[in-house]
């Protein structure tokens, strides 16, 4: 493993879990100083006491709130002295029918999918100014066309997509980058039941060219990557990390 982030200093959210945690760990073994942000007080303590103390700094925030995003953002700047790299990747799932689709569940997408990429980049833009920093965004292959029953997902990941290329324009010449990893189905705590559904699974594997499911540490790997000199002139891109899902036109396999 290199030390691409040797003397760097990441902010991760969504960091108790999933390609959070995952994206985190990745982070520390190429040499960079971790903020992990999370609403999970006990689990992200868990995954900051893993990483180590002094190189880990572990941060209570909700990132629909402009102002937690704000403090996080200040407190890291406190502790470290300087930001390179923003990961937003705090997010949440709500989805059902369109009709019975509550305002309190499409607002809760909204706010922490949407707002919270946003209030990220808004608070650690001047930061990454400094640095020539990175910022890579977690939207997902449901961003990039429709699901059933999933609109409010959809609706806010396609934002996300969409964020992320207008904000490389904006950035570009001010010398930060933005890009965007797209995952497909991946094992996470928000997928967790549907890991248990063989049948469910069966059928994935059948739309998925590659048959399986990902991993979190094969969405943290390409983040690392974005984030990284190695991707010096990519911005504004949505990468598939998928699987090769998003290279089908939707018609089912040919047996």
């Amino acid at each position: 493993m290199t030390n691409r982030f040797e003397g760097k200093v990441v902010i991760v959210t969504g960091a108790a879990s999933g390609i959070g945690a995952a994206t985190a760990r990745r982070f520390a073994s190429e040499g960079a100083s971790i903020v992990l942000v999370d609403r999970e007080e006990m689990k992200l303590a868990d995954v900051t006491k893993e990483l180590g103390f002094g190189r880990a700094l572990a941060h209570t925030a909700d990132v629909s709130d402009p102002d937690a995003v704000d403090e996080m953002v200040a407190t890291t700047i406190k502790y470290f002295g300087r930001l390179d790299v923003l990961v937003n990747n705090a997010g949440v799932h709500e989805g059902g029918d369109p009709k019975t689709i509550t305002n309190n569940q499409w607002r809760k997408v909204m706010a922490t999918d949407v707002d919270g990429v946003f209030f990220g980049c808004r608070a650690a833009l001047p930061h990454l100014e400094k640095t020539r920093g990175s910022i890579v965004n977690t939207a997902s292959v449901s961003g990039t066309g429709g699901d059933w029953g999933m609109s409010p997902y959809n609706a806010a990941k396609g934002a996300v997509v969409n964020l992320t290329r207008a904000l490389a324009m904006d950035l570009g010449k001010r010398g930060v980058r933005v890009n965007a990893v797209c995952p497909s189905l991946t094992r996470t705590g928000m997928t967790a039941d549907m890991m248990d559904d063989k049948e469910l699974l069966a059928r994935f594997a059948e739309r998925i060219p590659l048959g399986r499911v990902c991993e979190p540490e094969e969405i943290a790997s390409v983040i690392a990557f974005l984030a990284s000199d190695d991707a010096s002139f990519m911005t504004g891109a949505n990468v598939a990390v998928d699987g090769g899902v998003s290279a089908s036109n939707g018609q089912p396999p040919q047996q």
